[in-house]
């Protein structure tokens, strides 16, 4: 069983047939009404019947508000890395950050090649593919001349730019081994399809992506997990696979307007709260928490050691307190008691909404004092207590461990704080991150504050 601990995210895979772009538009305007969170198009440019994703993705992003647009997957062979890094980073910048960008390595390679595109073995085609994440990450970071010489792909002192709004992930359409290793290696996100992968064969091919990731000295959780899916899955089956395959973004391949609403208005909340509730009970045990080495006799503690623990549970004092807002003013927006502060003296039509982002800013500020706190610890206190006294190395690396749950925690509600902007009654689910950050965060404020306080008042720190 693997979770990832990834927010969930679901979206839509429309077709892209040029005879009924309308119907596409309208699907994909839809959706983002009803709050799902991507929109994605297949690429095959060698289909004439189908128009070009990018050029529908762009008009998509243009006649929404909130979705996320890619690629489902973007044909690597007919599409040159370069030019595919400018054409996503272009419309990253034009969309205000809403773009993301699937990727595959080929197929079809008759129909490839009649459009004057390589024929690649499919060893070949991995290895281009490689080369090929490696010239889009460049384009995309900032700097001077870029200088990559591959087998299939060369930089030969091209600048980087545009420049993405937001860090696009590239996410691989991947099913055999080859593929698979690429993707814990290098890819963002890991994109299969459920015809191609059924769930009952996640489980194996997600252990081929993690045991990658640990060789390249990346940790599994890193590469997200999305799932192309037919309406045949059921939202039971959806949050199985979340909590036991690690899949944390699920994407319908869609036709209708039922099917669409139906996936939003009740699949979607379903498997949401089936993974909350079961998230909730099991991010950690906390019988499993090592304890640090007993007080020993003759210990000598500092007055500045102590003040040192006194302000360890000051600043944790401080995060419970904020915590405490948090939950009260998600309470004020639940209740529709409008709260947005000494400057909104009266209630119009748009309180709710204004409502929602005050909380929203509140709640990100929040999570980025927990973030900068928790940094902080990682990677200035800890060293010095594990030097001072490394038996206390089992409960610092749990503590780190601890971390790096409530960042996923603080993500998913960061996640959850989106929906409501446009459909209000999805305030519980803003609620259920909410509850369950403070009881992970409360949790773990009382055991740092149990196991390092004596040992800080006997242990030198230097800031």
């Amino acid at each position: 069983m693997t979770d990832y601990g990834h927010p969930l995210e679901f979206g839509v895979f429309l077709p892209p047939g040029a005879e009924d772009f309308a119907t596409t538009l309208r699907l994909a305007k839809t959706a983002d009404v009803l709050g799902l969170e991507l929109v994605s198009i297949q690429d095959h440019p060698y289909n004439a019947a189908n128009l070009d994703t990018w050029t529908s993705l762009s008009v998509i992003a243009a006649s929404t508000t909130n979705v996320r647009v890619f690629p489902n997957v973007a044909n690597l062979p007919l599409r040159p890395p370069a030019v595919l890094a400018r054409a996503a980073a272009s419309l990253d910048v034009i969309s205000g950050g809403r773009v993301e960008l699937g990727l595959g390595a080929g197929a079809f390679w008759d129909a490839i090649a009649a459009m004057g595109g390589p024929r690649r073995t499919a060893p070949e085609s991995v290895e281009a593919l490689e080369e090929a994440i490696a010239v889009i990450r460049a384009l995309w970071t900032p700097g001077r001349g870029i200088r990559l010489q591959g087998k299939h792909y060369s930089l030969d002192g091209v600048r980087p730019g545009p420049i993405p709004k937001h860090d696009i992930g590239i996410w691989l359409g991947a099913y055999k081994k080859r593929m698979l290793q690429l993707t814990g290696r290098k890819a963002d996100g890991w994109l299969p399809s459920s015809p191609y992968a059924p769930p009952q064969e996640l489980s194996a091919m997600n252990a081929v992506i993690d045991e990658a990731a640990n060789e390249a000295g990346r940790a599994p959780a890193d590469i997200r997990r999305l799932y192309n899916i037919t309406p045949e899955l059921n939202a039971e089956q959806l949050a199985e696979v979340a909590l036991n395959d690690g899949m944390s973004g699920f994407v319908l391949m869609v036709n209708t307007d039922d099917e669409l609403r139906t996936f939003a208005e009740e699949v979607a909340p379903a498997v949401r709260e089936m993974v909350q509730k079961e998230r909730g009970s099991k991010l950690w045990d906390e019988s499993t928490r090592p304890k640090g080495p007993a007080p020993e006799a003759g210990a000598v503690y500092t007055a500045s050691g102590r003040a040192m623990g006194r302000q360890l549970v000051g600043v944790h004092n401080h995060l419970r307190d904020e915590l405490n807002k948090v939950r009260s003013i998600v309470k004020q927006v639940a209740d529709g008691v409008i709260q947005a502060g000494e400057a909104r003296s009266e209630i119009n039509a748009m309180t709710m909404r204004q409502n929602n982002w005050a909380m929203g800013a509140y709640c990100e500020s929040y999570c980025r004092l927990v973030t900068i706190h928790h940094t902080l610890e990682d990677t200035s206190l800890y060293p010095q207590l594990r030097r001072g006294d490394p038996r206390l190395g089992p409960v610092l690396d749990r503590l780190t461990e601890e971390h790096q749950v409530i960042h996923h925690v603080l993500e998913r509600l960061d996640a959850a704080l989106v929906a409501p902007v446009a459909e209000p009654h999805r305030i519980t689910e803003v609620q259920g991150a909410v509850d369950l950050l403070a009881e992970t965060l409360l949790s773990h404020l009382s055991y740092e504050e149990g196991e390092l306080v004596e040992p800080m008042a006997r242990i030198p720190y230097h800031h």
